[in-house]
């Protein structure tokens, strides 16, 4: 049996001239879900529902979480800041379903898989923090909002020994592509971080204790420009499936 995927979409309350104007509407790079068909599971967009009942119901129909990347940030005021900077912010749709739909994941231990943003939700959800931008708060640090494709790798970052990462990846080290102006700045308790860039930029985290999360898993880079092209980041899908099909 194919797993079933449950993809998060961003969503436009009807303020975003480039995601459908002011008719409200979802919106997902269809890059996600073609990796997740791509590579042997069902993808299924989710609706960003508030109803407790329904998140549940969806879930439970469910063989594994991928929060996706999104262009707006997270307000800040969820890990307990001030907004220092005029970026866009994240709807209350959007990121409220993210944070209640993860808690439920750990609950259970349904396989999660956060992508750039996606991994940002997960360490803000679970009690860490984010570095609001990188360029003003970190200015020794690389260019991570890379100049031109976005499906090229731009910098290398160390994966940690005895990681999930190292496991899947089974590298040392390994090329990503780089499209963020945020980082994390505090790990959450739950989370250990697995992968640096060499300027120091956290670049992946995953759960501290495998035995009650066996697949956890968040990286900043975007694996969803490269798979089809690059083995290292294809295994990214393929373990994210792995783990769904064994839940």
């Amino acid at each position: 049996m194919k797993p079933i995927i449950g993809v998060t979409p961003d969503f436009n309350a009807g303020d975003r001239k480039d995601m459908g104007g002011r008719e409200p509407t979802y919106f997902l790079r269809a890059r996600y879900a073609r990796a997740i068909e791509d590579l042997g599971g069902v993808p299924v967009i989710l609706p960003l529902t508030g109803d407790p009942a329904l998140q549940r119901r969806l879930l439970d129909g469910l063989d594994g979480l991928l929060l996706t990347g999104s262009g707006p940030d997270l307000p800040p005021e969820l890990y307990g800041e001030r907004q220092r900077y005029t970026f866009r912010v994240m709807s209350r749709q959007r990121y409220a379903f993210e944070i209640a739909v993860l808690g439920r994941a750990m609950k259970t231990a349904l396989p999660v898989f956060g992508i750039c943003g996606g991994m940002q939700a997960i360490n803000v959800a679970l009690g860490g923090s984010l570095v609001q931008d990188i360029d003003e708060q970190l200015p020794k640090a690389l260019q991570h909002r890379a100049p031109g494709s976005a499906a090229k790798p731009a910098h290398s970052v160390r994966v940690a020994p005895d990681s999930l990462l190292r496991r899947i990846t089974r590298q040392a080290s390994l090329r990503v592509n780089s499209s963020h102006h945020q980082s994390i700045k505090a790990v959450a308790p739950p989370l250990v971080a697995t992968a640096v860039a060499p300027d120091g930029v956290i670049e992946a985290v995953e759960a501290a204790d495998r035995r009650r999360h066996p697949f956890l898993l968040g990286v900043q880079w975007h694996p969803e420009y490269l798979f089809d092209r690059y083995a290292v980041q294809r295994r990214l899908f393929e373990a994210f499936l792995q783990a769904a099909r064994r839940g």
